[in-house]
């Protein structure tokens, strides 16, 4: 199975629904592990005003491959009409952790 790490960022307006959406996530396999950063303070322009709401951050350690269904269950799931969903090419990481990483979203023991 091919391996494009990729790091995907989305917000979420509590840390309950960040939860719900990392459990279900997780339990899918579309990601490796997934962390919350609280307290997250984003302004934003949303429907022509200026806005301001506390957020959780996700990082969730997925691949390219994964991104498609990642992105279409963090949109049935997801409570905003618009979720942040961004995903980032990490270049560079320890090459133990990449190695955890595609045997985790691939399910491949490559130890």
């Amino acid at each position: 199975m091919s391996f494009t790490p990729r790091l995907i960022f989305v917000t979420a307006p509590n840390v309950e629904e960040a939860r719900k959406l990392a459990q279900i996530i997780l339990e899918k396999r579309l990601a490796a592990c997934v962390n919350f950063v609280p307290g997250l303070e984003s302004h934003y322009w949303w429907q022509g005003k200026l806005e301001t709401a506390s957020e959780v951050l996700m990082l969730i350690k997925s691949s390219a491959e994964q991104f498609e269904v990642l992105e279409e269950i963090i949109q049935l799931y997801h409570s905003y009409d618009c979720p942040e969903i961004v995903a980032v090419d990490p270049r560079e990481m320890a090459p133990t952790y990449r190695l955890w990483w595609e045997e985790q979203v691939t399910g491949e023991n490559l130890s």
